[in-house]
């Protein structure tokens, strides 16, 4: 009978202490749909309505969706956004593996400062590096034009990284890049350190080489983080747009106009909050279809 008694006291101290637990996520869940849940389903209900948030509410329902995927103009920003993102995401992955690999040797003095250097670019707020690329890419004053004239480069010059039509996606690829490597060396790194040294040196014992151990070991390992890091950063700079706005604005002649930029324009500037809020849904889905073509190639869960 007593430890019936004991049973049932403890099974109530546990549920009380549950109870309690809950209470104190409340605020925190409260906060996270505050800003999180709430908006996205104002966002999704303006895109039902023709309004300036102020004295215009007209229904339109699903006009805007289908003015979007009928229009040309959709689908030629949309190729442009999945290019750029393509290129930032590819030199990302190509950049951030091989310094996570140069940087997880562990018998190199120094290697703890070199991995501080490393990650500063993430650290450096976008519009700030926006405005110092903006100062190293001005083709009259520029360091980069500089530099090449100074390395006999013939028409360095006039070379117009930022004006150009031709040169500028390219130019703010490069940026974001250098921008964003950071965070895919930093997981990479951290995915390559939680490799026991135990299985790689088994591999080794059994004859495997350096390539093989890379193909059987350390890809399979690190095929999780790989996955995270693909949907994280494929969303991330799928709809970018701070660094993209400091250094172009969208232009020249729309070469930069990404889906990002043109969802802000036609807000903030346009004031078209029903159609800005409509492709910003789209921008989400596609988002969603992007992670999830992602999951399904690399075969995770």
């Amino acid at each position: 009978m007593s430890s019936i008694i004991k049973v049932q006291r403890k099974s109530s101290v546990v549920a009380r202490h549950q109870r309690v637990g809950l209470y104190l996520m409340l605020p925190s869940a409260i906060t996270l749909l505050a800003v999180s849940l709430y908006p996205l389903l104002y966002g999704i209900f303006l895109s039902f309505w023709n309004t300036n948030l102020v004295n215009r509410w007209n229904w339109v329902g699903l006009y805007y969706y289908i003015e979007y995927l009928t229009k040309p103009e959709f689908y030629d920003r949309l190729w442009l956004t999945l290019r750029f993102t393509f290129f930032v995401v590819a030199g990302h992955i190509f950049l951030g593996m091989f310094f996570a690999t140069v940087l997880n040797k562990r018998n190199i003095k120094g290697m703890a400062f070199f991995r501080a250097i490393m990650i500063l670019p993430w650290l450096i707020p976008e519009v700030v590096i926006g405005n110092i690329w903006k100062w190293i890419l001005n083709p009259h004053y520029g360091l980069l034009n500089n530099l090449l004239v100074m390395l006999g480069v013939r028409g360095a010059h006039n070379l117009l990284w930022l004006s150009s039509v031709e040169m500028a996606l390219p130019s703010v690829i490069l940026v974001c890049i250098w921008k964003g490597y950071p965070m895919v060396m930093m997981m990479s790194l951290a995915g390559l350190q939680s490799i026991p040294d135990e299985l790689i040196e088994a591999a080794q014992v059994d004859g495997a080489s350096k390539w093989q151990v890379f193909r059987y070991v350390t890809v399979p390992s690190l095929l999780p983080v790989v996955t995270f890091i693909f949907i994280i950063d494929t969303v991330w700079w799928f709809k970018h747009f701070n660094l993209v706005w400091v250094l172009t604005s969208g232009g020249p002649a729309g070469a930069t106009n990404l889906l990002s930029v043109d969802i802000y324009t036609k807000a903030f500037s346009s004031f078209q909050w029903g159609r800005a809020s409509a492709l910003a849904v789209l921008v989400m889905m596609i988002c969603f279809i992007l992670g999830a073509i992602y999951r399904k190639a690399l075969k995770v869960r």
